[in-house]
């Protein structure tokens, strides 16, 4: 199908003339609708037909658009941050239970699905419509939990657990289609961008602790501060998905996005003047302008074959050859990452919210958790420094993480006297973990998007986003056995309690 409005009006009155120009059209019907509008302008005086321009570059005034990406980080993370930071209520409500340890299983487990999903669907749905999903799935059961379960009290302590796991399964979904879909999209854009949504989930953790914290010492009763702190989440969570649809279609984001889009349909171009593909078929007509230009040339027109078509095995199996090329390139990177969320998720959300210290009682893991939000924010944005990593570099300094292991086992056992028993000791091992995880967390994710070429960067984003996924599943899932040393201690505890004279 010829596009009538694409065509110059000479091109009917300007038969007769002696010099020949190449004109060039694109049939986009594979293409999201978003992606179809306000691609083409007019051709040239050249008689050429444009993509885009590049006459000039938008600025980002005030970091306005950096403010937002920062927010959207925000927005993948808070509201699973909102469930397993409120840790004293999850252990008043379901005593002598794994919990924190189910909820982080549970969100990783979801999560590496969501990621594979969204890797598949990268080219079946637009950008937008599946970071829109995203937020709404992170935000219903964020809603639902927090006004029929918390506030009305609807279910008893069985349906309660059951729906919170439940709430967080779908909350791992949303985010992390949003998140990977996210990561793809600053892909796209200056390299500070994807270093802002990195720190926006940081920024997470330390307002949803802070969130707690203050609820817990401004309110005393804990139904009333938890019911307040949830909602506080749901409008930050809404405050996220508004800016988004407000920047998604500002000069800024529509230039880059633009730009990458455009280089990548110049691949598809050069693949398709050698042979079919993905469906495009080539015709070659002549055609000769009136209007001065110059050159002897060919129209060019792409028409779609078969655009309802189901897609073939074929393109299954170079679906996952363009992200095996990629992988080649980023490897060390993709291991970097994955081995850094590994170690902390040995030891975080999981065995820290289990730590107890009869002084502070059940404010430490209240506290070590903010601590660690905190610094891992720190980490994120010291990554914005202009450092080149090589990527083995930032494998070996990942791996070196690995003491952080027995340190925290030593705050735990022996379980009547832990070696490190000292409330300090957690809290400084926190702000380091924090830290290091912020840091080496983020630089991998930045770097690698540089190491392929531009119309490949959205891929990498999604490809990095398996290896941290990755990551966070294998040290949920061995977190689990920390969780005998937590339990031997709340059984001794119980029975300390127990055995002493009235």
């Amino acid at each position: 199908v010829i596009f009538p409005d694409m065509y110059s009006e000479e091109w009917s009155r300007n038969r007769q003339g002696r010099e020949k120009s190449v004109i060039t059209n694109f049939s986009f019907s594979q293409l999201p609708d978003e992606e179809k509008m306000g691609r083409i302008k007019p051709h040239s005086a050249q008689g050429e037909l444009q993509i885009y321009s590049e006459e000039s570059i938008p600025d980002d005034r005030y970091h306005g658009i950096y403010f937002a990406m920062l927010l959207a980080g925000v927005g993948f993370l808070l509201p699973y941050n909102s469930f397993i930071t409120d840790v004293d209520y999850l252990h008043r409500k379901f005593i002598g239970t794994s919990i924190v340890f189910d909820m982080s299983l549970t969100y990783i487990l979801v999560a590496l699905s969501a990621v594979i999903v969204n890797n598949a669907l990268v080219e079946r749905l637009s950008l937008n419509t599946r970071i829109c999903v995203g937020y709404l799935f992170a935000l219903g059961p964020l809603v639902f939990v927090s006004v029929f379960d918390v506030w009305l009290e609807l279910f008893d302590t069985q349906q309660s657990y059951a729906l919170t796991l439940a709430a967080i399964a779908i909350v791992a979904f949303g985010c992390t289609v949003q998140q990977s879909s996210f990561y793809g999209y600053t892909g796209m854009l200056p390299k500070r961008y994807t270093q802002g949504v990195m720190t926006g989930e940081s920024t997470a953790g330390v307002i949803v602790s802070l969130s707690r914290i203050f609820t817990k010492l401004l309110v005393e009763d804990e139904k009333s501060n938890t019911i307040i702190f949830f909602l506080f989440s749901v409008s930050i969570e809404t405050l996220c998905f508004l800016l988004h649809v407000v920047v998604r279609r500002t000069h800024f984001v529509r230039y880059h996005t633009d730009r990458a889009r455009h280089s990548w349909l110049k691949v598809q171009i050069n693949n398709v003047t050698t042979k079919k593909h993905s469906g495009y078929q080539i015709h070659y007509d002549s055609i000769n302008l009136g209007n001065g230009s110059h050159g002897d040339g060919i129209y060019v027109r792409f028409g779609v074959l078969k655009p309802d078509t189901k897609r073939s095995w074929m393109s299954v199996k170079e679906l996952l050859g363009q992200r095996c090329a990629v992988a080649r390139e980023i490897w060390p990177y993709m291991l970097s990452i994955l081995v850094t969320y590994f170690i902390t998720l040995c030891l975080f959300p999981g065995l820290e919210s289990e730590l107890h210290n009869d002084t502070l009682g059940e404010w430490l893991p209240i506290l070590t958790m903010a601590l660690f939000n905190m610094a891992d924010f720190v980490g994120k944005i010291l990554a914005a420094c202009p450092y080149e990593w090589g990527g083995v570099q930032l494998l070996v300094c990942s791996c070196l993480r690995v003491l952080f292991l027995p340190l925290f086992v030593m705050c735990v056992l022996p379980v009547q006297r832990p070696l490190l028993a000292h409330p300090a000791w957690p809290c400084g091992l926190s702000l380091m973990l924090g830290i290091s995880n912020g840091y080496l967390g983020s630089v991998p994710m930045i770097q690698a998007a540089g190491k392929v070429p531009l119309q490949q960067r959205e891929v990498a984003g999604n490809t990095m986003t398996v290896s941290y996924m990755a990551g966070l599943m294998l040290g949920s899932a061995v977190s689990y056995s920390t969780y005998s040393l937590t339990s031997q201690f709340q059984n001794s505890q119980s029975t300390v309690k127990f055995t002493q004279p009235a």
